[in-house]
């Protein structure tokens, strides 16, 4: 195959950037994929042709520039602490890997297509947040460390490239949290422990994004001319008590004086992975609008919020002291007995009238 697209994907190591290139070969519109990372990549790829080299290795630009790679796919970026090694290894390799990439890009005349991979952790977590953030809404209170300032920072030099590079079609897509049967993330962590630490008196709306609609999402900006910034979740929200419910667990409500010093104490056992700048998150939570992902790049997602975690319970095969049966029997059941006295307290005020 002479025609197609030239592919390079950057963490082709990891479990989404694996199932994007395994996509992406079966397409006959995709002439060539190029996998960088430091790890091996799933023995299941065929067609990619893996470069063992850091993202901030200048091979990385020589590849680009020999294999007239005309679409980039930056999917390399780590948002958790422990797993990367430390969060000064963490900020190393999102924003000093980003900053190489896009001096790499900068010098490559065939690339056309830069797709990245963002978080809507750049909008941050508080009390003050809208109901849900669009695209062009900035945070009141952006974040001031951790995974939310890296992906901001990183954003911040995506655009400045886009401005040098009117000639390259520029896409940011700000995920949800991830789950599914095999992306791992540090919020899905916490669904291990047999019970489920919570902020006293907070119960936070959540959003998620499954695994498959990311693969989707990432194949589609990949392959077709949509440039922009595209917030990708799941239609609709859960709380985090509805969450601890569906997954069988039982709620541990943590005063907030205490929180920090329960994070710590989980990551220093390797239960689960709670980096400091998540704790306003598990207060406050977060939910983004998502009608330019439907109306521009053209995709619906396949999987609600709640199938997402649902899907992720069933598959990852989470068992807790309660079953998911029962969890949607009790909601069924206090919705009927909310409606119940709400009709019962309108007849006691006589009708309308």
């Amino acid at each position: 195959m002479t025609d197609g697209r030239r592919v390079l994907i950057t963490g082709v190591a990891g479990q989404l950037a694996g199932q994007v290139a395994r996509a992406l070969e079966e397409r006959d519109d995709v002439a060539e994929i190029f996998g960088v990372d430091v790890h091996d990549p799933s023995p299941e790829l065929q067609r990619t042709e893996f470069v063992r080299a850091d993202v901030r290795n200048p091979l990385v630009g020589r590849v680009l520039e020999t294999a007239k790679v005309d679409t980039v796919l930056h999917l390399s970026t780590a948002s958790a602490p422990a797993a990367a090694g430390g969060r000064a290894r963490m900020k190393e390799i999102n924003v000093i890997g980003a900053m190489q990439l896009l001096a790499a890009c900068q010098k490559a005349p065939s690339l056309r297509r830069l797709v990245v991979k963002s978080s809507t952790a750049i909008y941050g977590s508080e009390y003050t947040d809208p109901g849900s953030f669009r695209e062009d809404v900035s945070p009141r209170t952006p974040p001031k460390h951790g995974f939310g300032k890296d992906a901001s920072e990183v954003e911040a030099y995506v655009r400045a490239f886009g401005r040098r590079r009117k000639d390259v079609d520029v896409s940011i897509l700000r995920f949800a949290n991830l789950l599914g049967p095999r992306v791992d993330s540090a919020f899905q962590s916490l669904f291990t422990l047999p019970m489920v630490p919570t902020v006293l008196g907070y119960d936070p709306r959540l959003q998620f994004c499954h695994e498959e609609d990311a693969v989707a999402v990432l194949e589609r900006a990949a392959t077709q001319d949509h440039p922009g910034i595209f917030n990708v979740a799941g239609d609709g929200v859960l709380y985090l008590s509805q969450c601890v419910r569906l997954a069988g667990r039982l709620p541990s409500p943590i005063p907030l004086p205490f929180v920090a010093g329960v994070a710590s104490a989980l990551r220093r056992t390797r239960r689960a992975d709670i980096a400091s700048d998540q704790l306003r998150f598990m207060q406050f939570g977060r939910v983004v609008d998502t009608s330019r992902l439907k109306d521009v790049l053209g995709y619906t997602p396949r999987y609600s919020t709640r199938e997402t975690f649902e899907d992720f319970v069933r598959r990852r095969r989470i068992r807790g002291v309660i079953q998911p049966d029962e969890v949607v029997r009790w909601e069924r059941e206090v919705s009927t007995f909310l409606q119940r006295k709400a009709q019962e307290r309108f007849l006691a005020r006589g009708g309308a009238g």
